[in-house]
Formats: structure tokens, sequence, C-alpha cells
């Protein structure tokens, strides 16, 4: 199956990689040149620190790179039988990625988004293709994370759910099914979890580390909530709050006020060097 990837940033770049491990030619295409050679770059680590620890071949690091085409040109995806857009977590802009990948593609191209938080649903009506559009939602680092929530959309079809389930699984990925509601499941369930513990700090219950700590030792989480929030991007993490809040219409994702002042300020977590934590 050749793949297209659009977006070649932290997902994007991870995508391609696990596709390109797995036997699939893949075209990663990004309107940056730069951010194309940047992935490359961090696509090459990744396969040789795989390649170190024995999980892949030393050839197979090579066979995937060969696999890959960086390229700026949206007519490369013109061939490809599944597109996978990963570009900025924007409506706007993911629709307008998708609806250029529906006008470029075969009919019978699937068109995948990687979105986190947005509706499938939205997505696949400003397409030609509804029933050919589902979600993605890989976890970060993807070569690493074994999850991929698989979002159906009102209508997609049964035929690209199992076409999509299964080619997760031959991933190596673990696919599960969920329908489409705001946040889907690992968001709605995730961020209001961030949330209560941006207001702990806010109202002085304790110092970040603390609460991560708590949440670490305690309840076994790999990492705590407040350096995932640093990990993912504070904004990141208010504009889905504020999805959940708009579109379930609950109070209780009301995003603290201490993390809007802090996306005011600019500290977005570890792509700024400043967020709970200093970087």
């Amino acid at each position: 199956m050749k793949v297209a990837v659009l977006g070649a940033g932290t997902m994007g770049n991870g995508i391609a990689q696990v596709f390109a491990q797995h036997g699939h030619p893949v075209v990663l295409r990004d309107l940056d040149p730069a951010i194309l050679e940047r992935a490359r770059g961090q696509i090459d680590r990744s396969l040789a620190k795989l390649a170190e620890k024995g999980k892949i071949g030393s050839g197979e690091r090579e066979a995937a790179l060969a696999r890959i085409e960086a390229t700026t040109d949206v007519a490369a995806l013109a061939n490809a039988d599944l597109v996978v857009e990963a570009v900025v977590e924007n409506l706007g802009v993911k629709t307008a990625v998708l609806q250029e990948a529906d006008r470029l593609t075969r009919p019978a191209a699937i068109l995948a988004s990687n979105t986190s938080s947005i509706s499938i649903t939205k997505l696949g009506a400003a397409t030609r293709r509804p029933d050919k559009v589902i979600g993605m939602h890989f976890m970060n680092p993807v070569p690493l994370m074994a999850l991929v929530e698989v979002i159906r959309g009102q209508a997609t079809s049964d035929e690209t759910t199992r076409t999509v389930m299964e080619l997760a699984r031959s991933l190596g990925k673990t696919p599960v099914e969920v329908s489409d509601y705001p946040g889907f499941v690992a968001n709605r369930v995730l961020m209001p979890m961030i949330n209560e513990a941006i207001f702990a700090v806010y109202e002085g219950v304790a110092k970040p580390e603390a609460i991560d700590d708590v949440m670490k030792l305690g309840m076994n989480h790999p990492m705590g909530p407040l350096t995932l929030a640093d990990f993912i991007g504070l904004d990141v993490c208010l504009a889905i709050l504020q999805l959940l809040q708009e579109g379930l219409g609950d109070p209780k994702y009301r995003p603290c006020p201490l993390l809007k002042r802090m996306v005011d300020a600019g500290w977005l977590g570890r792509k700024t060097g400043q967020g709970f934590y200093k970087y």
C-alpha cells in the first residue's frame, strides 16, 4: 500500500517511519523544505536507536529510509492508497488539507486524520468521500507507542474501518475503535485529569513536582500529568479542553485560568523551554 503523510512535524515523521519500517512506500509531504530535512534527520536517528537496541537490523534501517520520499510537491500524493494528515490541530487547516487530498487522489483512496480531538464527521463531510474518511490517532512517540485510536465518523463505512484496523495491526500497533465524539476516548479521559492537576497547582494544593510524584508513585503512571502536559504542549491541552467544553456543553471541562495565563505568556512546555518545568 502506498502511503502519503501530510505534515512532517513530530507526529508526521513518526507515522512515516512506522509505515516505511513495515514495507510501505511513503511520500512525506510538507510545505517547508527545512521541516522535511529535520524530519529525515529525526527518522534516521530514531531508526539508528532501534538498530542499536537490536529491534531492527542495520539493513532494515537503510531499507526503511529508502522507502520515504520527502517532498514539497503536493502532486506526489496522487497515487496514494492511504493519506494520513498530521498537520496542525486546527479544523480549518485540516479541512483544507483533506479537501486537497480528496481532489488529487483516486476515489478509492482512504483519507485518514491523525487528529486528537477534531470531529471526523465534520472532516468527512467536507470531502466527496465521507465513507472513506476515518481517524487514525497515533500516540507520541509514534515508533514506540502501541495504541492507535481508530475513529469512525457518521458516514465512515464498515469496509474503511475494517481496512484501517487491519492495517494498524500490520504495523505492530493495537487499534481501538471509538465513536466520533469530542475528545474521543484518550483526550476525553486524559485532559480533565491534566486540567485537575493544573487546578491543584493554581489553588496551592501542591507544587508541580509533588503532584507528578503522587500520580507516578501512587497511580503507577509512567509520567506525571504536568510533565505530560508540557510534553503535549499547553496550547494543545487548552485547545482540546475548549473543544470538549464547547462540544459537550459541560462546565467540568472548563480550562483552568492558570493554563490560559501560561499559554498567553507563551509558556507552552517543552517546545518553548518553559511550562510547568524549565527545559
